[in-house]
């Protein structure tokens, strides 16, 4: 498990972490979301001991120690692979600063270009590959030797949804093999579909912290979604309904400004008749990111 306590850090007058804690344990997927400019980075770069913080950053109850690093895979957002290389010179080059051998691990790089599928050959350069193939091969380059701990900045950038669902199935293998797992992304889809837990800093301070399910259930079911008849302006008369949002044909989502009132605006909208969807439900992630960041629904 690692464990982050009371991470504080100041550029100037800038302070771009404050007094922030948070666990990220074993066999689970740890969510990290905010703006730009919230401390994300920052957090980052203080585990992998990029630069001086105060506060405390444990690995296994520990102090972090230099022969942790190699059991440390680490997906920056941006893409840092050599060019000039080809696909397997940089694989090895970088496995072997994990302190793996090129003996170890050549015999593996078919199988995880195939695993991938990978548009390429292990002798075709970097420079070569389409984008997406390249962050395929940053991807291998990162758990090619097995890390406890993984770091993965917006690991499905330029990626089409086929292979998004390649990564993600890696993603899950891995922390199922029982590692501990940093996942950050825009994409609130992506952080809900993978994630078991969420860590969300704004400003350099966190303002949400548990599980999933955790961080929606503390905004009351606000919101239902209804399949009906009705028109947008007959249900916006339904009490306390406080927004309507026509999402496709005769589908809509209501907001309440009151979730125990689900019941009363059930029996109102059916009058006891079948009615195909009703789904009373917290706000997504994505509708929860914006309120907390401070963004408008309009």
């Amino acid at each position: 498990m690692l464990t982050i306590n009371h991470l504080h850090k100041q550029f100037g007058n800038l302070t771009a972490l404050d007094d922030v804690s948070f666990d990220v344990p074993d066999n689970q997927i740890t969510g990290l979301i905010g703006q730009n400019g919230s401390g994300k980075s920052t957090t980052f770069h203080s585990i992998l001991n990029f630069l001086r913080y105060d506060g405390q950053i444990h690995w296994n109850g520990q102090p972090i120690k230099e022969a942790d690093f190699d059991a440390i895979g680490y997906l920056p957002e941006e893409r840092s692979l050599m060019p000039k290389l080809t696909i397997e010179q940089q694989i090895v080059y970088l496995a072997r600063l994990k302190g793996k051998s090129a003996k170890e691990i050549r015999p593996q790089i078919d199988d995880w270009l195939k695993k991938f599928a990978v548009k390429g050959k292990k002798n075709d350069k970097i420079k070569d590959l389409s984008k997406g193939n390249q962050q395929k091969v940053q991807l291998i380059v990162t758990l090619i030797h097995h890390p406890k701990l993984i770091i993965l900045d917006e690991p499905f950038s330029g990626l089409d949804p086929v292979n998004a669902d390649l990564l993600k199935k890696a993603i899950l293998e891995a922390r199922d093999q029982g590692a501990a797992i940093i996942f950050s992304s825009h994409d609130m889809a992506n952080v809900e579909a993978v994630c078991d837990r969420l860590v969300m800093l704004r400003t350099g301070e966190v303002v949400l912290n548990g599980t999933i399910s955790e961080v929606r259930d503390q905004f009351g079911k606000s919101e239902i979604y209804v399949i009906t008849d009705w028109t947008e302006e007959h249900l916006a008369q339904l009490p306390h309904v406080v927004k309507v949002q026509n999402i496709r044909g005769r589908r809509f989502l209501l907001r309440l400004d009151d979730p125990s009132q689900g019941p009363e605006v059930f029996e109102q909208l059916t009058d006891g008749n079948y009615i195909e969807e009703f789904s009373q439900q917290p706000p997504t992630l994505d509708e929860i990111f914006r309120m907390k960041a401070g963004i408008s629904h309009e």
